[in-house]
């Protein structure tokens, strides 16, 4: 105890104490340098956040560089500054790659800005996603069927992106999809990974639509491999299911007459 005691006393006391303060300012590269690393903290979160805070913080090691090179003329804080700058100027370099290696085209862009970035998906989780559809857009001209009553088996998972969808079962009209919602959502929901089955509606474009697709077996091994973009889906198909189910109640009502 005694040891400890000593140790904390010598590493508290033993060096000299200031008596006498400095009375004029450092130079103004110090104060930029501190102004940058204060705004760069402010960063936040995502690619562009990072951009933005190694970009300000590698800026504030660069002036306290040179202000311990002009000013206070320290080899070892021109040292320690000058390594911080350059992490992160690598790192600025490897944030900025990786932002232009998640580039996409312009409807997955759209897509990606009005139903996944608004739930704080990463970037990188998104073009794992696209990726499993092949990056494609699929094109279903007006009066065309995605899929027929008792025939189209259910092997696919669709997202509409846009146009408008006709539902119908048995020639009765059921509901409308409109873009940004699944094709066939209720549909895979019905079966388990290994069951199969086939569509009991029709679906019939009304204009021309795009939608993007994913493969039924690929998009389950994304799932295995990702667990939080399969309860991802899990939470956009069961909110997907409810916006149906809501569309169908309020047919049944209009048509009672009441509502």
């Amino acid at each position: 105890m005694g040891e400890n005691a000593s140790f904390w006393e010598s590493l508290i006391y033993a060096h000299p104490t200031c008596t006498t303060w400095k009375q004029e300012a450092e130079g103004s590269i110090y104060h930029l340098a501190s102004i940058l690393f204060v705004v760069g903290f402010m960063g936040g979160s995502g690619f562009f956040g990072l951009l933005y805070v190694f970009s300000l913080l590698g800026l504030g090691f660069l002036c306290s560089s040179v202000w311990a090179w002009l000013d206070v003329c320290a080899a070892d804080i021109f040292s320690w500054n000058f390594v911080l700058f350059a992490i992160c100027f690598v790192q600025f370099v490897y944030v900025t790659y990786q932002v232009r290696s998640v580039a996409f085209d312009r409807e997955f862009q759209e897509l990606y800005s009005a139903l996944f970035q608004p739930l704080g998906i990463s970037l990188t989780v998104y073009r794992k996603i696209v990726l499993c559809c092949d990056a494609e857009v699929i094109t279903l001209e007006k009066e065309h069927c995605y899929a027929m009553q008792g025939k189209t088996p259910i092997d696919k998972l669709s997202l509409l992106v846009s146009g408008r969808i006709r539902v119908t079962v048995d020639g009765e009209f059921l509901h409308y999809i409109f873009p940004l919602q699944f094709l066939d959502s209720p549909e895979w929901d019905s079966l388990r990974p290994t069951e199969e089955g086939i569509f009991q509606v029709t679906l019939t474009a009304e204009t021309d639509c795009r939608y993007v697709a994913w493969r039924r077996k690929k998009l389950y091994l994304l799932f295995a491999k990702h667990r939080f973009i399969s309860r991802l889906f899990s939470i956009l198909i069961g909110s997907d299911i409810a916006e149906k189910l809501y569309a169908l109640n309020d047919r049944v009502h209009v048509g009672q007459g009441f509502r």
